[in-house]
């Protein structure tokens, strides 16, 4: 599998909505149901949704985030194959910074959220290391802003 980042808004045809999120300057990482690997929240565009609206949503499902700020990160595309699937297509990121959490719902893949001073050792998807480059930066820049 190989991805590259671009400037947001710049690749078009978006598959994918993806969500780096921190809550009281922690990164918030979901654990999914099925695997032993952390991630940041994102999913599948559904039809008639924006990647805007995608990541709103997955962002709530899979961490519970009701009161949040979310602003463009970067565009990225995948080529390849991730557990036997071809996800190859195009993504936008965002950056949340969540003020309110709730339960997640029980629909969720996810089981669980936790909060994180760094990247986890286990990653599901590489992608996020060059994703949290990227968000660390957006990170500081938030907090120099207060």
């Amino acid at each position: 599998m190989k991805c590259t980042t671009y400037p947001f808004g710049t690749l078009g045809e978006y598959k994918y909505a993806d969500i780096i999120s921190v809550h009281s300057g922690k990164w918030i990482f979901s654990k999914h149901k099925k695997r032993n690997t952390w991630e940041t929240q994102g999913g599948h565009i559904e039809e008639g949704e924006t990647p805007l609206e995608t990541a709103k949503r997955e962002l709530f499902e899979e961490a519970g985030a009701v009161d949040f700020d979310i602003e463009p990160l970067c565009d990225y595309s995948c080529v390849g194959y991730f557990n036997g699937n071809d996800i190859s297509g195009n993504g936008q990121v965002f950056f949340a910074t969540v003020r309110t959490l709730s339960s997640i719902p029980e629909y969720s893949e996810m089981e669980k959220i936790c909060f994180m001073d760094t990247l986890p050792y286990k990653l599901t998807y590489p992608i996020i290391y060059d994703l949290f480059q990227i968000a660390v930066m957006k990170k500081d820049e938030l907090e120099n802003r207060k």
